[in-house]
């Protein structure tokens, strides 16, 4: 005669086997280490992987763009990286600046930019193009920036050395160049 089981055994024991079949499935641990995918968000690191002296000069640049400041263009270049090409999604742009911290002139974005595959950390430099991920806005340096930080973008680099005209400019335009 068979034996049944009680109920709550029963659930327990499909439970129990369905457990091992869905575990026995996956496997979270990869062969062998493998680099971040594109798709993936990447951990940024506080400390900057390349010299914090980087000139522009040194950078890949994939864009050029013209800036418009208090009716004069200025010529400046993207990086080529993830985050900058997301910004060169939005253009083109005009924005009211403002002043902060007597280092930079900064204005909020239509939206928040993806930064995923964001370059590693620089302190920025004058003339530097900057998102500043937490609050969402675009910076535009005309003094030195004190330090790295992982938060701190750089997309660009203006290829004009009158930081006096960037630091007085209330309003940008920014498209790309003709």
């Amino acid at each position: 005669m068979p034996t049944t089981l009680p109920t709550w055994a029963a659930r327990g024991a499909a439970a129990t086997a369905l457990l091992l079949a869905v575990t026995a499935c996956t496997d979270n641990s990869p062969a062998t280490p493998s680099a971040p995918s594109a798709s993936s968000p990447s951990v940024r690191q506080q400390t900057p992987t390349r010299p914090t002296s980087t000139a522009s000069s040194d950078r890949n640049t994939a864009m050029d763009i013209r800036l418009t400041l208090g009716g004069q263009p200025v010529d400046a270049t993207l990086d080529d990286n993830a985050v900058a090409r997301d910004f060169a999604s939005l253009l083109p742009l005009s924005l009211d600046l403002e002043d902060f911290h007597q280092t930079e002139r900064i204005a909020y974005l239509p939206r928040k930019l993806d930064t995923s595959g964001a370059p590693a950390p620089a302190a920025p430099k004058a003339g530097d193009l900057t998102y500043y991920a937490p609050w969402g806005n675009m910076a535009l340096f005309y003094r030195d920036g004190d330090s790295a930080s992982a938060d701190l973008i750089i997309l660009g680099h203006v290829d004009d050395s009158d930081t006096q005209r960037l630091a007085d400019a209330k309003h940008i335009t920014i498209e790309a160049a003709p």
